[in-house]
């Protein structure tokens, strides 16, 4: 291998895993993902066996389903594609467990299933991924892309800064089509989002911690 293109493979791979807030870590790795908008706040605690999988806890109370999910999420790293200045990536994810209603109604059989693609180079970003929630007598359908631009490259072990665009579509939600203009950083294993939400007026905050 030429000598750039290992220089260059090397210098992706150390903010590649973090940039993206991905959801396989390394063989050995946990992490802790939380996500908080307008729609729904989840607590992600996860375990990668391998570079290529993770199972753990999954929580989301979804203000949108009046429902509380609690169980088990897999993740699957299906295909990845490694190139000199940029890298993709595509997953795949189910998880099944109780959803319990807001108010008096009985916990159900709950279950979720997930896919999402993600490429960049050290300044350009996006993704897209779908998910389907089938929370007893609650169903949804739900879109996401992202695109984002680096002002600047960063070194290793410093702080990066990423400033994106989220368009959600979820037809059956009061706000079909939301916007989210929000800024990412990042530095060694914290990644922190923060951005609003224009449609429903909502602050947006996620993070993702691997030890």
């Amino acid at each position: 291998m030429p000598p750039r293109y290992l220089a260059a493979g090397l210098a992706l791979a150390a903010f590649a895993a973090p940039a993206s807030a991905r959801p396989v870590s390394y063989a050995g790795g946990w992490t802790l993902m939380q996500d908080n908008n307008g729609m729904y706040s989840s607590l992600h605690a996860h375990y990668s066996p391998t570079a290529t999988d993770s199972i753990g806890l999954y929580v989301e109370q979804n203000q949108e389903m009046d429902t509380t999910f609690t169980g088990l999420k897999y993740t699957r790293l299906a295909r990845r594609w490694n190139a000199p200045q940029s890298q993709g990536n595509l997953y795949l994810s189910l998880g099944a467990g109780a959803a319990d209603p807001f108010g008096d109604g009985e916990a159900q059989w709950g279950s979720m299933a997930g896919v999402a693609a993600d490429w960049e180079t050290r300044r350009v970003f996006v993704s897209y991924d779908a998910h389907v929630r089938d929370y007893g007598e609650n169903e949804s359908l739900s879109h996401a892309a992202r695109i984002g631009i680096a002002p600047y490259v960063a070194e290793f072990g410093a702080l990066h800064t990423w400033a994106m665009v989220q368009v959600e579509n979820t037809p059956d939600a009061d706000e079909p089509v939301t916007v989210t203009p929000l800024l990412r950083f990042f530095r060694g294993p914290l990644l922190v989002e923060a951005g609003y939400t224009l449609e429903d007026e909502e602050f947006l905050l996620n993070w993702t911690w691997r030890f």
